[in-house]
């Protein structure tokens, strides 16, 4: 600190105290003014014990204050990316949102904990404001996907810097239906699950497909009024093809090409809940092009992973593990896995060929349809 700061820091220290114990709230309110430009000016230049101390003197001095001199607090303090910690928080917990915003949707000092904790329990104005940081982890919107109203899962979205867990991208899809403008946003958003954006399509309407597809300017113009057309050009378009989606697919052709992928490697994928792997791996087993293999793991119950996975000569064991990944993934009622075993163990493999060779002339028959 320099010999000008802590001359200025002593004469503070001392109006502090008389402050402290007979000052008025005016009185009050212009020391807190006072000690706030001493640390702004100084800031780049504070120990973490001189910030320390800041902190203790900011908590005395915010208590019986009015408002806008706390709001005028908060939102001096928000850019600073050393700003005292505990003083940071107490200003992000406050009920009143003009305190609480200039923090919750700026200050750098607030981690995920401390974000997350708010977002469960304080106000849509609040969520509102915590929509709104330059970066948004997943933790953090799953909150705001949970907790949040309309206006907030839009501003959620809305934000570039915001990052979505795949639990979050399931609750958005299933928070779509019935609203276009929600279903097109999600839609749009990198590194969405594929299996996730195939349930969203499947459960879109055409004015939502047709706004995907015009995302992706080769499909512009193209759009089909038949359902299962507007599904197969969405899924076959390069927009909805991730980049993770994109490495998946290559790993699993890897495999396939070195002789390494068999059913032992298709249940790995299945019980680490790797959709994109374990969907290329079973097309691949059973010698179906990748969106057969996803039109009858998405939209289809267990029997479309029982055809694919008879055709491939799989064991119950992998199976078991391939229904259970769908089962989470999407979150619908678990399957009967007795019944669903009694069926694959009946299903013959001539069966199971005859009903691949069904959704191939499907397919084929689609660009015409």
């Amino acid at each position: 600190m320099s010999s000008k700061s802590a001359t200025a820091s002593e004469s503070l220290l001392d109006e502090l105290q008389a402050t402290l114990a007979h000052g008025t709230v005016a009185r009050r309110v212009e020391t807190l003014r006072r000690v706030t430009d001493l640390f702004i000016n100084g800031a780049v230049d504070y120990s973490n014990e001189q910030i320390e101390l800041f902190d203790d003197v900011f908590q005395c001095l915010m208590h019986e204050i009015e408002t806008s001199a706390k709001a005028l607090l908060a939102n001096r303090l928000a850019p600073i990316d050393n700003a005292p910690p505990r003083t940071i928080r107490a200003l992000a917990f406050d009920d009143l949102i003009e305190v609480a915003a200039p923090v919750l949707s700026r200050s750098e000092r607030l981690d995920d904990e401390t974000l997350v904790e708010t977002a469960r329990h304080k106000s849509q104005a609040h969520l509102m404001a915590i929509s709104t940081r330059r970066v948004l982890s997943g933790a953090v919107t799953d909150v705001l996907v949970l907790r949040g109203n309309d206006e907030v899962v839009q501003s959620t979205l809305d934000n570039p810097g915001a990052e979505f867990s795949e639990r979050g991208f399931t609750r958005l899809v299933d928070r779509a239906e019935g609203d276009d403008n929600l279903a097109t946003c999600i839609g749009l958003r990198p590194n969405m699950p594929r299996h996730l954006y195939l349930k969203l399509i499947a459960k879109a309407s055409e004015t939502v497909r047709t706004r995907l597809e015009a995302a992706n300017p080769p499909l512009a113009g193209e759009v089909s009024t038949a359902v299962r057309e507007a599904t197969r050009r969405a899924r076959s378009a390069p927009s909805a093809i991730t980049r993770d989606t994109a490495i998946a697919h290559a790993l699993v052709k890897s495999l396939y090409d070195d002789g390494r992928l068999d059913e032992h490697q298709v249940a790995s994928f299945a019980e680490a809940g790797k959709f994109d792997e374990a969907n290329a791996a079973l097309a691949a087993l059973a010698n179906v092009s990748l969106p057969i293999a996803e039109n009858m793991m998405v939209e289809t119950r267990a029997e479309g992973v029982m055809i694919l996975a008879k055709v491939s000569g799989m064991s119950w064991s992998a199976v078991k593990a391939i229904i259970n990944m769908r089962d989470a993934l999407s979150g619908t009622e678990p399957a009967d896995l007795q019944a669903c075993k009694d069926t694959y163990e009946r299903l013959r493999p001539s069966t199971a060929q005859q009903v691949l060779r069904f959704h191939r002339m499907q397919q084929s028959a689609a660009p015409t349809a």
